[in-house]
């Protein structure tokens, strides 16, 4: 009796097995609340209404991408004026202006569906004769004031700008993409604005960034030539073979 006592005790009802948590199964609740997108403010919604309103009036407009570029030569040629006058701060804000133009007319003919095979030529080549005007008017300031160095740069400048173009449309003909080296025309753009636009102290005393600035494009323009002739020699022996 004693043995029955004690296995009746240890004979206890077995526990029954627990369910094992689902692997792999998410949350309903919580995998809801986090692929639920959060609302956009309204602030964002107006903005987006107000650029698609903005950029449907331009498409439906009689502006044409060759419109921009006339208007950006028109600026660079009146930032040439005004840095042989001397008026450095007001010539770069121009430079500045016409440069941004010529960068949306680019856009502007993709974006509207109005850009033509002759506008992608006259946009290439209104780029180099704004580039060469504005170029023109500082080694005119330069040699002006007895200054024939960074004169002789400017001509330097002009003529790897224009071996920089060149280079690309060579390769591009031969079919080879030539996009590679430092010296682009943005890097140009935005060295040159930094030049005109603190020059001969005009904004700020004692600051003159104009000859330093010209030296860095006369540097940067013979590397990315030097950087383009190597990309298009690799790729054309890589094709070769």
């Amino acid at each position: 009796p004693a043995c029955a006592r004690t296995r009746g005790r240890s004979g206890s009802r077995p526990a029954r097995p627990q369910p094992e948590p689902s692997r792999g199964r998410p949350d309903p609740i919580r995998s809801q609340a986090v692929s639920e997108p959060r609302p956009a403010s309204a602030q964002s919604r107006s903005a987006q209404a107000w650029r698609a309103n903005a950029r449907n009036r331009l498409i439906e407009s009689r502006l044409t991408p060759n419109a921009i570029s006339m208007t950006g030569l028109v600026l660079n040629v009146v930032a040439a004026a005004l840095i042989v006058a001397e008026h450095f701060v007001l010539g770069g804000v121009a430079f500045i202006v016409g440069s941004i133009m010529d960068t949306l007319d680019g856009r502007y003919s993709r974006m509207s569906g109005k850009g033509t095979l002759f506008g992608a030529f006259l946009d290439s080549t209104l780029d180099r004769i704004e580039e060469g005007v504005v170029l023109t008017a500082i080694a005119w300031y330069f040699a002006d004031n007895g200054e024939a160095l960074p004169a002789a740069g400017c001509v330097f400048v002009v003529l790897g700008s224009l071996m920089v173009s060149y280079a690309r449309a060579r390769a591009e003909a031969l079919g080879v993409e030539c996009k590679v080296g430092w010296a682009t025309r943005p890097v140009r753009v935005v060295l040159l604005s930094i030049g005109i636009v603190f020059a001969a102290g005009e904004l700020v005393g004692g600051v003159d960034l104009l000859a330093a600035s010209i030296y860095a494009m006369a540097a940067l323009t013979s590397i990315t030539v030097a950087q383009r002739v190597w990309h298009v020699r690799r790729e054309l022996r890589a094709l070769e073979t």
